[in-house]
């Protein structure tokens, strides 16, 4: 068995229940949206001038996601390109909050990540098994790939 089947089955073990499932349909992207948005508030500092092909998205949180797509990359090419557009719109709307609410992204960022979390671990209390990152912080990144690799069966892609 390859190890992203491994991974997505031991993190599906602890997400059966259909309302945490639900749940994370909608925390899990506003949790990694806001990571983004958290990463995407630090000033650049030398970034710009040292890509200054990535314009506006010369910042922090795009060099964390390649390092983040290539990890996935390592488990699946597939879930790998899934995940790349979704962070791609995840930084979009990280540039757009910024442009539109100057110096407050980090704050917006800030209460989904706090929401969303508090509502995940309700979550978990209603599945009445603890969240997979308990046992293992690699599965806080099996997450969306989780979810991604349910709307490429959807679909019926490969992954």
């Amino acid at each position: 068995m390859r190890k992203i089947d491994e991974l997505l089955h031991e993190y599906g073990l602890s997400h059966q229940n259909s309302t945490n499932k639900l749940i994370h349909w909608f925390c899990v992207p506003a949790i990694f949206f806001s990571v983004v948005g958290l990463i995407y508030s630090i000033p650049p500092g030398p970034l710009p001038e040292l890509l200054p092909f990535l314009g506006n998205f010369a910042n922090w949180a795009t060099v964390s996601l390649v390092l983040v797509l290539i990890y996935y990359v390592t488990l699946s090419a597939p879930l790998a390109l899934g995940m790349f557009f979704f962070s791609a719109i995840c930084l979009a709307i990280a540039n757009s909050l910024n442009l539109a609410f100057p110096g407050n992204l980090w704050l917006i960022s800030l209460g989904i990540f706090v929401i969303a979390w508090v509502i995940q671990f309700y979550g978990h209390k209603i599945e009445g098994k603890k969240p997979s990152f308990l046992k293992d912080v690699q599965f806080l990144m099996i997450g969306p790939a989780w979810l991604m690799h349910f709307i490429y069966k959807k679909f019926g892609l490969a992954y």
